[in-house]
């Protein structure tokens, strides 16, 4: 057997006995002794797809939904360098990926051969943990080293407190391919002698002891650990629950979802200054969320990893790994004061998009509403994670997913493909047209390919619709241009392109229709960004108007 072939067969071997099943893989000659070894490992699933940027986030999406290592394949060069995106977001948002990158041997590098680039460390601190695995040889010792390795580098993977990507970089010689020959000069199989590691999780540690009080406030965002645990907590406690969409914790009698214009109303926000606020995963949807934050006077953010913890206003007055929330004596005054607002505010709210006809608020909430129990819902991270956030009433049943840590609009469509592979049951994804655009080849799945049940909901204002709500707005001249960015392009050939099925939406009482199906299909919904700037300024002053009435 040729080493190519022999470290390839371990590795893979290897990673599938800790508990490796998906692996993405984009073609390429350097890492043939990767995708022959997993073409023959009947335990994994395989997808292949031909561009690396969609590869990566397809892998990213599997692994975020799955939550655990997606293994990441392709050969040396700028494949590797395609891959770079979703790698931050998976650093960024905390996702165990496996990246092994294909390299030329050490001979050939810094020689101009073809597909050579320095490959060593290129992703930089975006990764947990990188080996250069070294070329392989055929000498004794060389396969414990390699299930050693691979053991270490899915355990580092999964965490458990600090998951994200690992990345190893696999120089290999030619030949590349199996040569028919299968003897090697030691086993190949690992075995209870040592052969190969299993790590060990460390206890849990001790928790943050919250002093008993009905005035908390438990904030939840992205990528947020033990959700239920802590929500049940602040129940029992009579705190009010503040969660974004993709924190996990938008159900109950405790969930304020209009929290982002009572934030915003100054005379809610000063009379409802709490003593202690908890702050799970990582919030930064809402600004008058984040500002409010800076004004609390005991700020607990829980931090399951100590040595990187989501506190983007510096409010932080301690960090813990886990935190006790107690039970406070005392009437529920406190709760009520904001139960009885966030109503006012979410019927206020509601009433003016009722009335607003096919609108990109309305429909990120009629979405919701109408998703069947059992559903997962992949959000994009510009304009409709942030009209999910503001207009999402309550409910269980629905996991939603966003790519929060770098919050980019890359890779979303080929993100949301993952994570409905991933998903045992319907897929829905929610998504403007310029992170569509920016992702079209994530419609482009083989015939042989593993076909997800995705529906993709493409809200279409023929630019980035984001700018028209801030402040570049107001530069009227170079804003079209510059920020804008109309595009003109008509998706529905994007659609037949790739043999997608595709509906246009016109009125919001046809989306429930449209969505049915199976396989990945589109719905187009056309809106106009000027009139959601002025619709988005409408819900604002009607909540703000409802609260202080309310309060009178």
């Amino acid at each position: 057997m040729n080493p190519a072939t022999a470290l390839a067969t371990v590795l893979v071997d290897e990673m599938v006995r800790c508990g490796l099943s998906d692996v993405v893989l984009a073609p390429g000659s350097r890492s043939a002794p990767l995708a022959m070894a997993i073409h023959a490992e009947s335990r994994l699933r395989l997808h292949v797809r031909i561009d690396e940027r969609s590869a990566s986030f397809l892998a990213l999406g599997l692994a975020r939904r799955g939550e655990r290592p997606v293994a990441l394949v392709c050969t040396s060069g700028t494949a590797a360098a395609n891959f770079h995106p979703a790698v931050i977001e998976a650093h960024e948002s905390g996702v165990p990926l496996l990246v092994l990158t294909a390299d030329r041997p050490p001979e050939l590098r810094g020689t101009g051969a073809n597909q050579t680039v320095d490959q060593v460390k290129l992703y930089g601190e975006a990764v947990r943990w990188f080996t250069e695995v070294g070329v392989p040889e055929e000498r004794p010792g060389q396969v414990a080293y390699w299930r050693s390795l691979a053991c270490r580098a899915y355990q580092r993977a999964l965490g458990p407190t600090d998951p994200g990507p690992v990345h190893l970089n696999l120089a290999f010689r030619e030949p590349l391919i199996p040569d028919g020959d299968t003897t090697w000069c030691e086993p190949l199989d690992g075995d209870a002698a040592g052969a190969w590691v299993r790590a060990r999780v460390a206890p849990p540690p001790v928790a943050l002891h919250i002093p008993p009080t009905r005035r908390g406030v438990l904030v939840v965002g992205d990528g947020a650990a033990n959700v239920r645990r802590y929500v049940a907590a602040a129940g029992m406690a009579g705190w009010p629950v503040l969660s974004e969409p993709s924190g996990g914790a938008r159900y109950g009698d405790h969930t304020i979802s209009a929290y982002h214009f009572l934030l915003g109303t100054p005379e809610f926000a000063d009379a409802h200054r709490p003593e202690v606020v908890v702050t799970l995963g990582r919030p930064g949807l809402s600004r008058p969320l984040m500002s409010w934050l800076q004004r609390a006077d005991e700020h607990i953010v829980v931090a399951p990893d100590m040595t990187r913890w989501p506190d983007p206003t510096r409010s932080a007055t301690q960090v813990t790994q886990a935190a006790e929330i107690a039970v406070a004596a005392g009437d529920d005054a406190w709760l009520h004061s904001w139960r009885h607002a966030d109503l006012a505010a979410r019927v206020a709210v509601d009433g003016i998009l009722d009335a607003s006809g096919l609108s990109e608020p309305r429909i990120a909430r009629d979405l919701v509403d109408v998703l069947p129990n059992g559903s997962l819902l992949f959000c994009g991270s510009s304009m409709p994670i942030r009209d999910l956030d503001q207009t999402m009433r309550p409910r269980r049943g629905l996991r939603v997913l966003a790519n929060r840590g770098a919050s980019g609009i890359d890779g979303t469509v080929s993100s949301a493909m993952g994570a409905a592979l991933a998903h045992n049951g319907p897929s829905y994804a929610l998504i403007g047209d310029l992170s569509f655009l920016h992702d079209q080849n994530g419609l482009i799945t083989g015939p042989r390919e593993p076909r997800p049940d995705l529906c993709l909901v493409v809200v279409n204002n023929d630019g980035g619709g984001i700018f028209s709500l801030l402040p570049q707005a107001a530069l009227r001249d170079p804003f079209e241009r510059v920020f804008g960015t109309a595009h003109g392009v008509d998706l529905a050939y994007v659609a037949a392109a790739t043999g997608t099925p595709y509906t246009q939406v016109t009125d919001p009482d046809q989306l429930s229709k449209a969505m049915r199906g199976e396989g990945p299909r589109m719905i187009e919904v056309r809106t106009d960004r000027e009139q959601n700037a002025i619709l988005h300024a409408a819900m604002r002053d009607a909540a703000q108007d409802a609260i202080r009435a309310g309060a009178a």
